[in-house]
């Protein structure tokens, strides 16, 4: 792209901690080569309304260190129909905007990827706690929402150890464990439960026993929120053990807080690389993390099947929860 052309960058889906840094660099970066850049507020919903507005580089001054994204976010039911893909696209195009940047998560992307279709150039920066992106090692919030868990699941431990009782605490992640698992290990879980690998409620039944035998009165069991019904998960470890649990959601406060530094990090250097691929012409591609390098792959790598999961984390968590 050429000085003076027009770009506009939206965030979509589940807001997570770091977008307003990925938000912030698109602004400034494309500004210092010379673009003007626009933002389009409420996501692909505000995108069909038309709620867009050209940003300067005073419109994302201090917001780095906040949550959730300046540019709101919203769902939209429109944006799965043709009609609302043309309009979304008719925006842009109505203002002589030639490319957009999406923060979002996969199916945020499979908006990005319609437009393109439309004569849209698209880029994707993965914005999700969650953690489920096909082809990146690490989405924005990812970092931030772990270390909301194991702060959450430190001040439950306390009352645990106070009280001598189980503590089931559900997290969230959709169907990724990832999630459970990094802040299970972090904060020395007893137990993990995630989806991508089967659990036997008995056998978690008589590792509490195990360990009370041994003189430890109280647990953690960390559960991700696509292994199952929480309460029917404490309902069976009682059946099975004989302990009285107490069930915890932790849910949208995941999603609060300041980023950490490492995802704002991650957000700055993916909005500025989003920026730089426009700048080199290219479109339909997604800006990934892959071994602590910032690059753009493919945007249709996103839609393909996850990898297998890496067992070893887990293998490692059960071994030292003995």
């Amino acid at each position: 792209m050429k000085s003076n052309k027009k770009v506009a960058v939206l965030s979509s889906g589940g807001d997570a901690p770091g977008m307003n840094a990925a938000i912030r660099a698109v602004v400034r970066k494309g500004i210092y080569h010379n673009l003007i850049v626009y933002g389009v507020f409420h996501g692909f919903e505000g995108l069909i309304r038309g709620d867009i507005q050209e940003m300067k580089v005073g419109s994302v001054a201090d917001i780095v260190h906040r949550g959730g994204t300046i540019l709101k976010t919203a769902r939209s039911d429109e944006m799965f129909t043709i009609e609302g893909q043309q309009k979304a696209a008719n925006q842009l195009l109505e203002r002589g905007i030639e490319a957009l940047i999406v923060i979002g998560g996969d199916g945020s992307y499979r908006g990005a990827q319609t437009l393109a279709e439309l004569g849209i150039k698209v880029v994707g920066i993965p914005g999700t706690i969650d953690n489920d992106i096909v082809g990146t090692d690490q989405t924005i919030g990812f970092d931030t929402a772990v270390n909301t868990v194991v702060d959450a699941v430190s001040k439950l431990r306390d009352t645990a150890t106070s009280h001598e009782r189980a503590f089931i605490v559900e997290v969230m992640g959709r169907n990724c464990g990832d999630i459970a698992l990094r802040s299970g290990l972090a904060i020395g879980a007893e137990s993990i439960l995630i989806p991508e690998i089967p659990f036997n409620l008995e056998e978690i039944g008589e590792k509490l026993l195990r360990g009370y035998r041994r003189g430890k009165h109280h647990s953690i069991i960390i559960v991700s929120e696509g292994s199952g019904d929480i309460k029917e998960i404490s309902t069976k470890l009682k059946e099975y053990s004989g302990f009285d649990s107490r069930v915890t959601i932790l849910g949208h406060i995941q999603r609060g807080g300041a980023p950490s530094a490492s995802d704002s990090v991650l957000g700055a250097t993916m909005g500025g690389k989003a920026v730089e691929v426009l700048l080199e012409g290219k479109s339909e591609v997604m800006i990934s993390y892959i071994n602590n390098d910032i690059i753009d792959r493919p945007l249709d790598l996103a839609f393909g099947p996850r990898p297998p999961f890496n067992p070893e984390l887990y293998n490692l968590a059960n071994e030292l929860a003995i």
